[in-house]
């Protein structure tokens, strides 16, 4: 990776990395998640979002835009517009195999049809999919979603945007809604499970009582790094006589949770973490560096957030530390010894005036170093207005690429990391 002169170093209180704002002269930018680098495959490209506004969510309809840096030269322009996005993933952007396949989400207005793109943003050249995007596997094969317009159910933020009336409602385990898997070389979309076959076919089971009587939905979806296999999360709050929106504002404590794994043939489905975990209180879970285990925070002694692993298929689920509170959103070095996180500005692991850390940990002993201080506390009160670091490695494992909210609006960071990789080369 080069990094042009032109992009200012951030210096605010002492960062112990190289850090880079690559949005100087662009605000209302944000890159997507904590298991999805915005960078391109060759390292010269950086993918954002930015909002065409930044103190209100959106409306359907209301476009934003899908903007590439140019590392090398300093550069940056519009490569797309799309009305498919919320606030916090944007329009879930996700580069392929290589610096010529993009895809992003987009809505047909004419009939509220969420759908995907797969851009070229050298060329121009673009082909659309008929299924939606919320994760791309790595090597560029696969898109994988939920239903996109239903995340506002529980959340809003992660989805897009459509008018209520054309958001299906599910009272019990759907057999035509889950997961659908997209081919990207054809576009051709198909559902790979759905909601009924994941709750009929996981083993260890999830533990859901009551399963006609609940709303459920499905809501994160994460490839691994090997492109072999898949995290599926399920949500699910008890039915009333009307459909139910953003539950985690009116009606949290009702929400459940699990992750279901299972590989894309469709073949043995496991419950990683289910409710009975979850409901201890937890969040962010994603994939090791090795595709067979998931870390995530989850207050599992009902103490207080702790870094946990467990296997795919929900065997040997245990704190990685005993001591170190969780926080953020947490990701392990394929180093096996460090892990990276970031941390809510209300959490007690943030400095409490607005700012947060980005938090080093070593596994092996225990400690940790704050290796960039920053501010993410931005002036509206609604949740989904809130930035999150979402800090993100590079398929090099040694940049870092995050969010904040400096001067006055949403940048976009990218910090380097090699002295703190290479120390335990």
């Amino acid at each position: 990776m080069v990094i042009h002169g032109s992009f200012p170093r951030y210096q605010d209180y002492s960062p112990k990395v190289p850090v880079w704002c690559i949005t100087p002269n662009r605000g209302g930018c944000i890159h997507r998640f904590f298991d999805t680098s915005p960078v391109s495959p060759s390292g010269r490209y950086v993918a954002l979002f930015q909002m065409p506004f930044e103190d209100r969510q959106p409306s359907p309809g209301d476009a934003g835009s899908v903007v590439v840096v140019d590392l090398e030269t300093g550069t940056d322009h519009v490569v797309a517009e799309t009305c498919g996005w919320e606030p916090q993933m944007g329009a879930n952007i996700n580069w392929g195999a290589t610096d010529h396949q993009l895809f992003f989400n987009d809505v047909d207005t004419a009939n509220w049809r969420p759908f995907a793109w797969k851009l070229d943003p050298l060329t121009g050249e673009r082909q659309r999919m008929d299924g939606t995007v919320y994760h791309a596997s790595p090597d560029g094969r696969w898109l994988v979603s939920a239903n996109m317009t239903t995340m506002r159910k529980t959340q809003p933020g992660y989805g897009v945007r459509v008018p209520d009336e054309t958001v299906r409602w599910n009272v019990g385990p759907a057999e035509d809604d889950g997961f659908y898997l997209t081919d990207t070389s054809t576009g051709k979309c198909r559902l790979l499970a759905s909601i009924r076959e994941l709750l009929a076919d996981a083993d260890p089971p999830v533990l859901m009582e009551a399963p006609q009587s609940n709303e459920i939905y499905g809501f994160h979806s994460k490839f691994n790094p090997q492109s072999d296999r898949l995290m599926l999360s399920l949500r699910w709050f008890p039915a009333t006589d009307e459909p139910q929106w953003d539950l985690f504002r009116t009606r949290h404590g009702a929400v459940r949770f699990a992750w279901v794994t299972m590989d894309l043939t469709g073949g043995p489905k496991h419950c990683a973490v289910g409710p009975e975990q979850w409901e201890k209180g937890g969040h962010h879970a994603t994939w090791f560096p090795d595709g067979r285990r998931i870390s995530m925070n989850l207050n599992i002694d009902r103490e207080c957030l702790r870094f946990v692993q467990v296997n795919a298929d929900g065997t040997d689920l245990h704190k990685m530390l005993c001591n170190t509170p969780g926080s953020g959103h947490p990701t392990v070095h394929p180093d096996g010894r460090h892990l990276l996180t970031d941390t809510y500005t209300k959490e007690k692991t943030a400095f409490g005036d607005g700012t947060i850390p980005l938090r080093w940990v070593d596994l092996e002993t225990e400690t940790e170093e704050t290796l960039v201080r920053i501010n993410t506390q931005q002036p509206h009160a609604e949740s989904v207005l809130r930035v999150d670091p979402h800090p993100a490695w590079d398929r090099t494992w040694r940049y870092v690429t995050f969010n904040a909210f400096v001067d006055g609006t949403r940048r976009v960071f990218v910090a380097d990391m090699e002295e703190y990789v290479k120390r335990e080369e």
